[in-house]
């Protein structure tokens, strides 16, 4: 009989998780068999993983939605994915769901992410022959980039998870499906507070259908939809239907005023020609790249590793590596 600390907790979910939720003891498992862990389940154990790689503490230095924003309450990267993981886990808690699992999707959901965030993705996707879509990528960096190339050998439900948080397929387990609404529910409602920080929103420029039903303010907005998730959820992850719709009219809204205006959205042409700029150079001078992404470049092609090194860079290192090739040097002798 198995009496590790993780067989107690596996047998734990087993008699209180919900019906539709995935048991740790019941993951598909990992790409490469391994040991278990006497006191984690699996999917804590891939939590643990995510949050102690290189690619997640990167996320702190690449932006959300304002270029390296100067000010210090502006969202990172790394406080969106901070905020979709309470998100999630608050629904899953009251859903009954897998938290671990939950938490170990959110977490990983944006590994992949450019600098500078969808302009950096935009601009891979238009150089790179195969496309770049940063779901994939996230995908990417836990099964082959992460740990020298290793990877961090992740399970299947939260590779599944990170690929399918934003369009397209749904993730096979509620879990992972909910993540896809946690990250809407955070994206959407920081992004609001970051735009009125930077001044180009105000609260009461908000579309009135929309804040009659969600309310204002983020607290309430975010506790309306969480509300909504909980008690619309069953067999699937879905949002009741009039807060669904005034959630559309308010992310339709932000796309036409915030996300396209023109004081958040400057500088974002000079970052997409950055990262093609450096994509065009690494094409055409594959002995520039480490040895690392040059054994990339020999296993899965040339352009996949020289997008492999870009989408891992912070908003910084990319400047700075633009500034050393391109930006003349002053002499500084004596």
């Amino acid at each position: 009989m198995d009496t590790t600390i993780r067989s107690r907790s596996e047998q734990a979910e087993r008699q209180t998780l919900s019906p539709y939720a995935v048991c740790a003891a019941d993951s598909r498992g990992r790409r490469h068999p391994t040991d278990p862990c006497d006191i984690r389940t699996d999917f804590a154990r891939d939590r643990d993983r995510i949050l102690h790689c290189k690619s997640f503490r990167r996320l702190k230095h690449k932006t959300q939605v304002f270029l390296s924003p100067k000010g210090d309450h502006y969202r990172t990267r790394l406080t969106h994915t901070l905020e979709v993981s309470q998100i999630a886990r608050t629904v899953a808690r009251g859903l009954r769901l897998n938290e671990d699992l939950t938490e170990a999707i959110a977490l990983g959901h944006d590994l992949g992410h450019t600098p500078f965030g969808h302009a950096g993705e935009r601009a891979l996707n238009e150089v790179c022959p195969a496309g770049f879509r940063h779901y994939l990528q996230s995908v990417r960096v836990v099964d082959f980039l992460e740990k020298d190339g290793r990877g961090l050998n992740l399970t299947y439900e939260v590779r599944n998870g990170i690929a399918c948080h934003t369009k397209g397929v749904r993730a096979k387990t509620l879990e992972g499906q909910l993540v896809r609404y946690a990250d809407r529910i955070a994206y959407i409602n920081h992004d609001i507070e970051d735009a009125i920080t930077a001044g180009i929103l105000q609260e009461n420029e908000l579309p009135y259908d929309s804040v009659a039903v969600l309310g204002r303010g983020k607290n309430q907005r975010i506790t309306t939809l969480v509300r909504s998730l909980l008690e619309n959820s069953g067999a699937r992850i879905w949002m009741g239907e009039e807060v669904y719709t005034a959630y559309q009219r308010l992310h339709q809204f932000m796309f036409d005023v915030v996300y396209t205006d023109p004081v958040a959205k400057k500088e974002e042409s000079k970052a997409e020609q950055l990262i093609i700029t450096l994509y065009k150079h690494f094409v055409s001078d594959p002995d520039a790249l480490s040895p690392r992404y040059q054994q990339l470049a020999d296993r899965w092609g040339l352009d996949r590793a020289v997008c492999d090194y870009l989408s891992g860079m912070t908003d910084d290192y990319a400047v700075q590596l633009f500034e050393r090739l391109y930006v003349p040097q002053f002499w500084h002798g004596e």
